[in-house]
């Protein structure tokens, strides 16, 4: 299923629970789990300042972080964004969007809302979009003082590989399933790994105010039931109502299609039998995907798409609209 891309070729895909060491062939460097290889191995400054000290809790326990690193890690799909926004370039991240085979730099760091923010820096790939779950040998080997695991599927298995390399903050404690806290908690909750809680707060409420402008705007939005959704494997994929995409269609005043979250079963999105297509029988739907997709969808026999009821929004084709929605980040929303 998707994630990020909402094509779902290349999906957010759950990451196997309580994958062992020995399959990895995960070689943990002995005294890691603190920051010492990061703060004694690299002379550098702190990376992007921050007050510190600060204990975050989490879905598998607290962290305490001292001081601020030199070298962050981010292993969730857009944790990356969030980091970014708050002055810290990891050195390490996942490649959310598979890039083009001999693409380069990596469609990941180019992306309008980031490449700024990246400059110059090419960070190194930890995990790719489909992948059973992060290089731990790779990360150990970037010698991080703090790694970040927040909008991700890691197991209370993964987190314990992943601290035993250097601390480690993962999703949030309110959290039931992966991917579905508010944008809102993901982005304070990293703040405050960075020790920028107050930053992160303010930048959070830059954009839920102009969300609340959108609204107003539009009071007409507060009377459509809308659904989000990609076409895959010849079949219609809405999001959920949790779903960081749906999030941002209810925060624009539309009602959602809340029955797709049970069929949905805790996931963040799925596939609708022939007998279920009535549920994206809305009166909007927003349709993430590139063109070959779109195409497909609109041949097939949905009431809304003949009423032109549907708004299309290029993934990662064009001005790639469909992934600033789908990544849904501090830097990606505005």
């Amino acid at each position: 299923m998707p994630f990020p891309r909402t094509t779902l070729a290349g999906p957010r895909r759950r990451i196997a629970a309580a994958l062992s060491a020995a399959a990895l062939g995960v070689t943990l460097l002995a005294g890691c789990g603190s920051e010492a290889s990061d703060e004694a191995s690299d002379a550098g400054p702190a990376a992007g300042g921050g007050t510190f000290p600060v204990t975050v809790e989490h879905a598998f326990g607290s962290t305490e972080i001292t001081k601020a690193p030199r070298r962050v890690v981010t292993v969730g799909y857009t944790d990356d964004q969030a980091v970014l926004a708050l002055g810290v370039k990891p050195v390490g991240m996942v490649d959310q969007y598979p890039n083009p085979a001999g693409k380069s730099p990596d469609i990941n760091t180019q992306w309008p809302w980031v490449k700024d923010k990246w400059g110059e820096t090419r960070p190194e790939v930890i995990m790719e979009n489909g992948d059973a779950g992060p290089n731990y040998e790779k990360i150990a080997s970037l010698r991080p003082g703090l790694i970040i695991a927040v909008y991700s599927e890691i197991d209370k298995a993964g987190y314990d590989k992943l601290s035993s390399i250097a601390r480690t903050v993962a999703r949030t404690k309110g959290e039931k399933e992966p991917f579905s806290a508010p944008w809102q908690d993901n982005a304070v909750h990293i703040a405050k790994a960075l020790g920028k809680e107050d930053e992160g707060t303010r930048l959070v409420r830059g954009i839920e105010g102009r969300l609340s402008a959108a609204k107003k705007a539009h009071p007409e939005f507060t009377d459509q039931k809308a659904v989000v959704l990609s076409w895959y494997k010849d079949s219609v994929a809405p999001f959920t109502s949790t779903d960081v995409r749906g999030r941002l269609v209810t925060g624009t005043g539309f009602r959602y299609q809340n029955e797709i979250d049970k069929i949905a079963g805790g996931s963040f999105s799925t596939q609708l039998s022939p007998e279920r297509i009535d549920l994206v029988n809305v009166d909007r739907f927003f349709v993430i995907n590139d063109k070959a997709d779109t195409e497909a969808l609109k041949k097939f026999n949905l009431p809304t798409v003949k009423q032109n009821k549907v708004s299309y929004l290029l993934d990662s084709e064009g001005p790639a609209v469909g992934a600033a929605m789908s990544q849904g980040t501090l830097l990606s929303l505005p």
